[in-house]
């Protein structure tokens, strides 16, 4: 750079400056003492507060069960990248009681994968956290969908570790609430040809033959999300997504359409 090229410079950050007023010492976050708490963290100690709610669990009708993009139902604008919206907007008008039959409470926590799902749901009699003891919470659906995080930082062969943490899922929620139906959903698209083809696909298959084993198909009902969310080539459409992975509102709102009338049918054949 020249000499007028760095006067110039420096000009346009003298600018900044002043365009941006300064804040006072001690005015930044960074410069005071704070815990550091992590998003999931927040998460699960809400969870653990509405759990111990036995009067609002007895309304309860549908439990979200998962990990991030069961989560993010609840994320309106996004806090990590402002202007990204997830689905609350949808989760409000369809999952928070202006629909009492779909009531829902949401045990979805971001980063888990199944065996922290696991975790969650195993009775704090056995040394877990007991998310699903209390017996005021009586659903009428859990409703599933996880694993796609085990297919990172993966055990081998990915796709069997996927399914087989799926499976154990579906057994531990049938364990803890015999009562409660079941409504297994796929997993959805990524923005990675070759995960979907050697992770996504495979374990879709097969949790749609499980769902319909001698062991599960009494009280499951499968729900395959996965071609809605796809291009006419197959692959995931971009714009029902922020990220290549997580729902945008317009895949929530997508979601809840396909999600809706599942519940309604499956509520008909149980009759």
């Amino acid at each position: 750079m020249n000499g007028r090229g760095r006067r110039l410079a420096a000009l346009l950050v003298c600018c900044a400056g002043l365009l941006a007023p300064a804040a006072k010492a001690g005015d930044f976050a960074s410069a005071r003492p704070a815990a550091r708490v992590e998003y999931w963290q927040q998460r699960q100690a809400a969870i653990q507060a509405q759990v111990a709610d036995a009067a609002g669990l007895r309304a309860v009708k549908l439990v979200f069960v998962g990990d991030s993009i069961t989560d993010f139902w609840l994320l309106g604008d996004d806090p990590w990248i402002p202007g990204r919206m997830h689905g609350r907007r949808v989760w409000d008008a369809s999952f928070a009681g202006a629909v009492p039959e779909n009531l829902a409470l949401n045990i979805g926590i971001s980063g888990d994968r199944t065996e922290h799902l696991l975790f969650r749901i195993l009775p704090k009699s056995q040394g877990g956290l007991g998310q699903l003891d209390a017996e005021a919470l009586a659903p009428e659906f859990f409703v599933l969908m996880v694993g796609i995080n085990n297919s990172y930082a993966p055990e081998m062969p990915v796709a069997d570790s996927v399914f087989e943490g799926v499976l154990a899922v579906m057994r531990s929620l049938h364990a803890r609430k015999p009562g409660t139906r079941l409504l297994l959903q796929s997993i959805l698209p990524t923005a990675e040809p070759a995960r979907d083809d050697t992770v996504v696909k495979p374990v879709n298959a097969r949790l749609a033959t499980l769902a319909k084993s001698p062991e599960f198909a009494a009280y499951t009902t499968w729900l395959d999300l996965y071609p809605s969310f796809v291009d006419a080539q197959g692959r995931q459409e971009a714009r029902l997504f922020v990220d290549g992975l997580h729902p945008s509102e317009a895949g929530y709102r997508l979601w809840r359409d396909r999600l809706v009338p599942a519940l309604a049918a499956a509520r008909a054949l149980a009759r």
